[in-house]
């Protein structure tokens, strides 16, 4: 799956999903149960991705033949040459993936939303995924919630789908022991959790082991899951609210728990609103996911700070 990832430009996720939801390709089995993937089977897969890159739907190509496909991609390929429309740029890649995600949650239609964040999977590369794409659409669907634009029941099935695709996406990492470990998870009374999802992608990324704890804990919780697993950092997501009483003491006993050798890191839209309590117990906050990924390039560094 590593090499067929490689060579079509497809994750492992979207390989998987397609698969087995698709059946876009029926892979060989080693006596091991490991994939083995044909020269047939990939250059059918490089069609599928160059399709849906330009908004054909897998649900609707999955089941063409692979030289229907290439007619398909070529056509699409005459359409985007010089003297024809051209392909937006990258913001305009975003806005047309935003939209059809939030056509999606619309409609209620679970299917359609996972297909377009797989979809963005393979069309965005990673960072532009967790920088723009999730966090945009996720503000945006809070946004029209608070206006009546949207229901609550959108706004859950929507979350829920966001949860599942950032913890597939995460899961499928597989990164050595040695690896720095860090625990990510929101404090207590912070319920909202696609940050601090996003935030495990892009510690895992950067080559961590990041585990999800889910939201709402309480730092004796959180020490102990930092000690049992060794964990040289803990990054908590702040959303809302950005004025909760407990926060500050519940950071102050995260650190007595922890001790001073491991990196407390935070983030999120409330954060700033706490940055006094973080700074009482040296903690470092991000505006950005970025920010967060340039900082934990190096794990001694962080440490050492």
């Amino acid at each position: 799956m590593k090499i067929a990832s490689m060579r079509t430009g497809l994750s492992p996720h979207v390989l998987r999903v397609w698969e087995r939801r698709y059946g876009a390709v029926h892979p060989t089995r080693t006596p091991t149960n490991r994939r083995i993937y044909s020269d047939a089977d990939l250059e059918r897969l490089r069609l599928l991705g160059e399709a849906t890159k330009v908004g054909h739907k897998i649900s609707r190509i999955a089941d063409l033949s692979s030289a229907d496909l290439a007619v398909l991609v070529e056509e699409d390929l005459q359409y985007r040459r010089p003297g024809n429309v051209p392909l937006g740029g990258r913001h305009g890649d975003v806005e047309r993936c935003l939209s059809r995600c939030l056509d999606a949650v619309k409609q209620l239609d679970t299917e359609s939303l996972e297909e377009d964040l797989s979809r963005a999977a393979v069309e965005f590369d990673q960072p532009t995924l967790l920088d723009e794409v999730i966090p945009t659409l996720m503000e945006e669907i809070g946004s029209q919630w608070q206006s009546g634009a949207l229901r609550i029941a959108d706004e859950h099935m929507a979350t829920a789908v966001v949860r599942t695709f950032l913890g597939t996406v995460n899961g499928l990492q597989r990164l050595p022991r040695s690896a720095p470990c860090m625990i990510v998870t929101t404090p207590l009374g912070q319920i909202h959790e696609i940050g601090a999802l996003l935030a495990a992608s892009s510690a895992t990324a950067q080559g961590w082991r990041a585990h999800y704890l889910g939201p709402d804990l309480p730092a004796s919780e959180i020490a102990g899951a930092a000690r049992r697993n060794g964990a040289q950092a803990v990054a908590l997501s702040i959303i809302y609210p950005a004025d909760d009483p407990r926060i500050a003491g519940e950071l102050t006993r995260l650190r007595k728990g922890l001790g001073e050798s491991v990196a407390l890191l935070f983030g999120g839209r409330a954060a700033a609103g706490y940055t006094e309590a973080i700074a009482q117990v040296g903690g470092l906050f991000f505006e950005e996911l970025a920010a967060l990924r340039k900082e934990i390039e190096d794990p001694q560094h962080l440490t050492r700070r």
